[in-house]
């Protein structure tokens, strides 16, 4: 297994990261490289000098997180690939088990499992494929008002129970295990989405090619959150924006979705603004 992580600026919650892949039982130590993007907080030195066994990738700016897992992607030999978040801490076993899964799915293109805050709580970190009708849903409210609804909330999954194993469309790439063989079928990350969306078109890709996508509750991460891309602050809801409507370019392109794609459009900038004003007056 080769685990790819995407660092810009998290170095604590890196090590804690680290430590945890580290001090995993039941598995050959896996190989790891921790892609850093022009981070000024030590990070680099930090890993060389508690981690000398890891892989250091020492980017002189930032690529972007697509960019940065395909720096791993490209190289990558081994029969799974994981694209795992620096503010993520694993269970001893979690790894095991997602390989153990993995060989127990053998049309399973990828694998998500259960995250939680540091307090416990759930993460909703599963969604549905991004399309039109589910988007309106989310702008027009529907999908609040009908909860249970596997229509109305088909984006955000609002009906899923996470305790059970489910195909599913997209997990969150905060812990996102890839089979290679996959990834030699359909290619790697796209790089037009430098920063979101690229695990959503990746996984759109990987099920039109045949392949199976799933969430696993046997295995629970705990995951910080937003430790990257909260430092950007109000530039990351534009660029949020910016990559959806690319991706409904890129997959929706018939000119029959073009009345959709524009009030998706229409709605998402002011949506953005507003993002971005809520995230300007949270950083200090």
């Amino acid at each position: 297994m080769t685990i790819a992580i995407v660092n810009w600026n998290t170095r604590d919650l890196l090590l804690h990261a680290l430590g945890s892949i580290y001090g995993q039982i039941g598995i050959a130590p896996p190989r790891v490289v921790v892609v850093d993007n022009a981070s000024h907080d030590g990070s680099v030195e930090a890993v060389r000098t508690n981690y000398p066994q890891c892989e250091v990738i020492a980017n002189r700016e930032n690529v972007g997180y697509a960019r940065g897992n395909n720096q791993v992607l490209e190289s990558c030999t081994d029969e799974y690939a994981l694209l795992l978040n620096p503010d993520v801490v694993l269970p001893s076993d979690g790894l095991r088990k997602a390989l153990e899964f993995m060989h127990e799915h053998p049309r399973a293109g990828a694998l998500g499992v259960r995250q939680v805050h540091p307090n416990g709580d759930l993460q909703r970190s599963v969604r549905g494929f991004p399309t039109p009708a589910g988007i309106v849903c989310e702008i027009t409210g529907l999908s609040r008002l009908l909860p249970r609804s596997r229509w109305a909330g088909s984006y955000r999954m609002t009906w899923l129970d996470y305790k059970h194993v489910e195909e599913v469309d997209q997990p969150m790439g905060t812990f996102l295990l890839l089979r290679s063989s996959v990834l030699k079928e359909i290619g790697i990350l796209d790089e037009q989405f430098p920063i979101f969306f690229n695990e959503v078109d990746w996984c759109l890709r990987c099920k039109r090619a045949g392949w199976k996508i799933y969430f696993t509750p046997e295995v629970e991460i705990i995951h910080h959150g937003g430790a990257g891309t909260s430092q950007a602050g109000a530039a990351m809801a534009w660029e949020s924006r910016r990559a959806l409507l690319t991706f409904y370019r890129k997959h929706y392109s018939n000119p029959i979705y073009l009345p959709l794609r524009l009030f998706v459009a229409a709605a998402s900038w002011p949506h953005a603004w507003l993002q971005a004003l809520k995230r300007n007056r949270a950083r200090p």
